[in-house]
């Protein structure tokens, strides 16, 4: 019997307050949640500045400081560079045993939807503040990103320079000369 279980999938590039607001809402509905970072291979681009590794820690501490790290597993899955019709399995290899998966990704939820799973919606919370790629933005611009981040995950990226990083590579990527 598979255990009640849940499943949230995201990059996490960085784990951020809305990604926060969303598993919790999760965990009050779930026993246990599996976390799945996914594109586990990539990182050094500025869409995916951090490694697994990296983003691993984050969620560990900001978890960890909230409460939360007892009904949560973590699991690292990497992409299947568009083969679709292979990811889900992916992911239930790299992953604990779930029944329900929580995303508002449409692709995902098709997915997830033709091989057989639950599938629910999680309630956005600020989307147009706490979003990923606006996150990385501000630090590659200097700009107030801690305020955005649990505060352990703001530690774990200054302790490996990571606003430094996204800088660099948001500069390499836009044609600059930074080394």
């Amino acid at each position: 019997m598979v255990p009640d279980r849940a499943l949230f999938i995201g990059r996490f590039q960085p784990f951020h307050y809305g990604h926060l607001h969303a598993l919790r809402w999760i965990a009050e509905r779930e026993a246990e949640v599996v976390v799945a970072v996914g594109s586990a291979q990539y990182s050094h681009s500025f869409r995916n500045p951090f490694t697994v590794g990296e983003r691993i820690e984050m969620i560990a501490a900001a978890l960890k400081e909230e409460g939360l790290w007892d009904k949560v597993v973590l699991a690292a899955v990497p992409d299947t560079d568009g083969r679709h019709s292979l990811w889900v399995r992916l992911v239930v290899s790299s992953c604990p045993r779930f029944k329900r998966v929580y995303t508002n990704e449409p692709l995902t939820r098709l997915l997830f939807e033709e091989e057989g799973f639950e599938v629910l919606g999680i309630p956005l919370f600020k989307r147009e503040v706490f979003e990923g790629t606006k996150i990385r933005l501000m630090m590659a611009e200097g700009g107030d990103w801690r305020s955005l981040v649990p505060p352990a995950v703001a530690e774990v990226i200054d302790s490996i320079r990571g606003a430094e990083r996204v800088a660099r590579l948001y500069a390499l990527e836009k044609g600059g000369q930074q080394r």
